[in-house]
């Protein structure tokens, strides 16, 4: 590609293409299985999502990683429940093997005790052997400043971990915000209260992180991504990081986030590519395509990614591109 003058140009694909994997606990809105984080591993894919269903039925109630030696076809070898948290809610997982060969995952959820949203990390031999007794508070809001951090995506670049989460910094509460209503659904990011940027945490161990603030932010009034931009994965195009972000408005989009791209060369300064709209949206529905992850396999790319169907439930499909 480079032959032709292009430079960390990210391969797209058609959302309506792409194979079912995981398919939602029930039909109509608020019924989603996504939220995926997939690595490869030895021959195998492993696929972390969680399954929710609509607020008046419990939310995001459990958190599960499944298992492939073809990166379509999965099976169930991990489960969660919110209980197990002390929560309300599990939203995005991110699922990451260490330098030593351990697998962790890192777990977004709504901390019953405070309604608020924090991040713990579980560690074990094998993606089958995770255990919620173990886990331990990596990244808390009130050490960030904010009133609430979730949907982790971790990597390690060099022998560093980088955390990209998005949050709730309280210098952009609205003004005169109480607690009740900025907490009393148990999920702030919904409430239009705050702002929802993208920022980034580093740490040596990948268990005490050091936030470094905020790297993608929400567009100016009007734009389409107004109100969030969170960082959905990364993908490494030398010379540059290719970076999908979710967005919306927050004004009749709520949960229905689409897809934007940007780029950087350093992971702490990213340049928008879709600042007059999104470039992936799902055919049906609402439109929305969002948590994308993106898994290289040799010549190929495996996108994984939460897409909004007819009936406005969200199902997880797999798009397969071929690169050069």
């Amino acid at each position: 590609m480079q032959s032709r003058h292009w430079f960390g140009v990210t391969p797209l694909f058609d959302p309506a293409d792409g194979i079912t994997v995981l398919t939602p606990p029930g039909s109509g809105p608020g019924n989603w299985a996504g939220a995926p984080s997939a690595i490869y591993d030895n021959g195998k894919f492993y696929l972390s999502y969680r399954l929710r269903r609509p607020l008046t039925e419990g939310r995001g109630w459990t958190t599960r990683i499944d298992e492939s030696t073809d990166g379509v076809h999965f099976q169930n070898i991990w489960a969660a429940y919110k209980e197990d948290f002390v929560s309300t809610s599990i939203e995005r997982s991110a699922l990451v093997k260490t330098l030593e060969g351990r697998f962790r995952l890192y777990v977004s959820y709504v901390d019953e005790r405070r309604n608020r949203w924090l991040i713990d990390m579980l560690e074990a031999d094998s993606p089958a052997a995770f255990d919620p007794r173990t886990r331990r508070t990596v990244l808390d809001p009130d050490d960030i400043d904010s009133e609430g951090v979730k949907d982790p995506w971790v990597a390690v670049v060099g022998r560093m971990y980088y955390m990209f989460a998005s949050h709730g910094p309280r210098a952009t509460l609205a003004p005169d915000a109480g607690e009740t209503a900025l907490h009393g659904t148990g999920n702030i990011f919904t409430t239009g209260l705050v702002a929802h940027p993208t920022g980034l945490a580093v740490s040596e161990d990948g268990v005490r992180f050091r936030w470094l603030g905020d790297v993608i932010h929400p567009g100016d009034e009007g734009s389409w991504d107004s109100n969030v931009a969170r960082m959905s994965c990364l993908l490494y195009q030398p010379p540059v990081w290719s970076i999908s972000y979710d967005g919306r408005t927050g004004k009749g989009d709520v949960y229905e986030d689409r897809t934007g791209l940007a780029v950087s060369t350093d992971l702490q300064h990213f340049h928008k590519m879709s600042v007059q709209g999104p470039v992936l949206t799902s055919p049906w529905g609402s439109g929305a395509l969002r948590y994308m992850d993106a898994v290289p396999v040799g010549n190929r790319i495996y996108y994984y990614y939460e897409c909004c169907r007819p009936d406005g439930s969200h199902e997880t499909r797999v798009n397969v591109v071929e690169v050069d």
